[in-house]
């Protein structure tokens, strides 16, 4: 297994900060949150920075809200501090992780999405069906509740295999830990990038 190996230190460099903050904006600039917190931008990204560096940052609480995506869903907003952050992980977490990745997985991947997805399923489906003179049988399948199912400690633990920088696990643990309440203490929320 690769272990890898990078400096907490140099994730959040204030120009990742900034990065971070420019890869979040995007279609977010007309949000009331988002302006306010532009409106002060560099003293909230070098407060950001300085608290990242003193291990003083905690992450906020949620803004709870249901959307139709075609199912009703149950979605967590974290706030513009805390979504700059999950920014600024999930390129690290990516940069660890996406090598590891099922070549076919398509979901949430830089460079792959729904139309490369359907793209290779054509592909493999014209080569199994030896040129759809074959029938093909297709799974479907979910894992129910999943997100609100994943145990916070099993979590961490895969993460400690991976990640040796004690900071940058300080930081994820934060991240993971949000989402619990005393009656809840498992589940990941839907609607963090992270």
């Amino acid at each position: 297994m690769k272990i890898w190996h990078s400096s907490y230190t140099e994730i959040i460099a204030l120009e990742n900060l900034f990065q971070a903050w420019e890869e979040f904006i995007k279609g977010k600039r007309n949000k009331a949150d988002v302006g306010i917190f532009e409106r002060s931008l560099e003293d909230n990204i070098f407060s950001l920075c300085q608290k990242l560096k003193d291990q003083t940052y905690q992450h906020g609480s949620y803004q709870e809200f249901y959307v139709h995506d075609p199912k009703l869903r149950h979605i967590h907003k974290a706030c513009v501090q805390d979504r700059v952050v999950h920014h600024l992980v999930s390129k690290t977490l990516e940069e660890i992780f996406d090598p590891t990745f099922y070549a076919h997985s398509y979901s949430c991947r830089k460079g792959k999405g729904t139309h490369k997805a359907i793209e290779s399923f054509v592909k493999l489906a014209r080569k199994a069906s030896n040129n759809n003179t074959s029938k093909l049988f297709v799974l479907k399948c979910d894992i129910k509740k999943f997100f609100a199912s994943v145990d916070h400690a099993v979590l961490t633990s895969l993460l400690v295999k991976k990640i040796h920088d004690k900071d940058f696990i300080w930081l994820l643990n934060g991240i993971i830990e949000s989402y619990k309440t005393e009656t809840n203490p498992v589940g990941m929320p839907i609607g963090n990038l992270t």
